[in-house]
């Protein structure tokens, strides 16, 4: 379930930039549709930084870490 979530999010990031790069080629960077896609995307992101933070401050996630070696 939260690799789904985490995973779709994903796919509507890559998607909306896919959109955007679409209407630049198409409208020649002239048309508003590509200003939306971009700022769908930066929606997308900051939603799901916030999904990972709040799965991190309810405890639904927990940090493993790197392991340090010397």
């Amino acid at each position: 379930m939260k690799i789904a979530l985490v995973v779709m999010a994903f796919v509507c990031i890559i998607g909306s930039l896919a959109f955007a790069l679409f209407f630049m080629m198409k409208d020649k960077g002239s048309g508003k549709r590509m200003v939306t896609a971009f700022a769908f995307r930066v929606g997308f992101s900051i939603a799901l930084f916030l999904m990972i933070l709040l799965a991190y401050y309810f405890g639904l996630i927990k940090p493993t870490g790197i392991p340090y070696q010397q």
